[in-house]
């Protein structure tokens, strides 16, 4: 069985994809996947449901979204369920199980080092893949207590990482022809993103478009200094200062920009 939380809450099962529509119920299972093998209290639960004012029968009101999600993860063939009872709380027993997250902070985890041994392209069709397991906003709707909040914020920290060393590996394997269109994407997506600038600029100077590189360093600084009241950072700055001389470090062998901190 496969939990999918990277995107909308699925279950996938031989094949066959399941749902929950009951958005307490999905609430309950998402939390517990997210501490997969640690105890999470009733406490924690009803704050993930309800936040800081539960109802009144908010406990028995938990014990049948508990039943509930026991009943959706059953299987005939188990003669136990993933969802136990183990005081002070709950528990979800991954064993054999996979959830999507955890194959994703791999991947990233064996990206980074690839990268580090500068193998970008073992690393690319790593990080790749890693990005291919996302199919919307980390658990479709976060909304929720501090368990789901602070997890779909890491999860879209992480994702942002995986991007940016993407883009810098595929940099160093010569593809910025290629990287330009999706680099535009990404600055509109993340606007104070400055790694994603920085490559853009880069890739347009590979790209023979020097002018085009410069403008995206102002567009960077306009949007910097109108949100935030600063500058950009050193390293778009020595980027831009590179650029305007032509800098030799700037092509691709042996470039000291690719990956810049």
């Amino acid at each position: 069985m496969r939990y999918e939380i990277l995107g909308p809450l699925r279950v996938v099962d031989e094949g066959r994809q399941t749902f929950i529509s009951a958005r307490k119920i999905e609430i309950v299972l998402t939390t517990l996947l997210i501490r997969s093998g640690q105890i999470v209290t009733p406490d924690q639960l009803m704050e993930e449901i309800w936040g800081y004012n539960p109802p009144r029968r908010a406990t028995a009101g938990l014990h049948v979204y508990i039943s509930q999600v026991r009943k959706f993860l059953h299987r005939p063939w188990q003669t136990e369920n993933p969802i136990v009872t183990r005081p002070p709380g709950y528990l979800l027993r991954q064993g054999a199980d996979e959830v999507d997250y955890q194959l994703f902070l791999e991947l990233i985890e064996q990206g980074r080092t690839l990268m580090r041994q500068r193998r970008p392209e073992e690393a690319s069709a790593l990080l790749e893949r890693a990005i291919g397991l996302w199919r919307g906003p980390a658990l479709g709707d976060p909304r929720g207590g501090p368990i789901l909040e602070g997890f779909a914020t890491r999860m879209m920290e992480s994702r942002l990482e995986c991007l940016e060393m993407l883009a810098d590996a595929q940099l160093e394997m010569g593809r910025h022809r290629e990287l330009v269109g999706r680099l535009y994407s990404l600055v509109a997506e993340h606007p104070l993103c400055e790694a994603f600038y920085r490559q853009l600029m880069l890739a347009l100077y590979r790209s023979e478009r020097q002018a085009d590189a410069l403008e995206v360093y102002q567009t960077a600084r306009r949007t910097l200094n109108e949100e935030l009241g600063l500058e950009p950072c050193q390293a778009l700055r020595d980027l831009q200062a590179a650029i305007l001389a032509a800098d030799d470090q700037l092509h691709l062998h042996g470039s000291s920009f690719a990956a810049a901190s």
